[in-house]
């Protein structure tokens, strides 16, 4: 256990973050899964708009790699443009 006032306090902080982290980074592979489950081009179209600003947050918060972020919009790019 940490001894330094401030040390607790880190600690308190970091997992705080995390949590935050966490949720967002589960929150955007949410809407991921549902682009690939659409059925028609218009739902998915919808919420590509919404994946691309989220991947783009988390990479720039470092919570996922830019190249992650960019490899995951292309590839959902593809597949909205692949649907009828």
């Amino acid at each position: 256990m940490a001894n330094h006032k401030s040390a607790i306090k880190r600690i308190r902080a970091n997992e705080a973050k995390r949590d935050l982290n966490r949720y967002q980074h589960k929150s955007a592979r949410t809407v991921v899964k549902a682009i690939r489950k659409a059925e028609n081009k218009g739902e998915a179209q919808g919420l590509l708009s919404k994946a691309f600003s989220m991947l783009d947050k988390l990479a720039k918060k470092n919570i996922i790699h830019k190249n992650k972020a960019g490899n995951l919009k292309s590839s959902l790019k593809k597949h909205v443009d692949s649907l009828a």
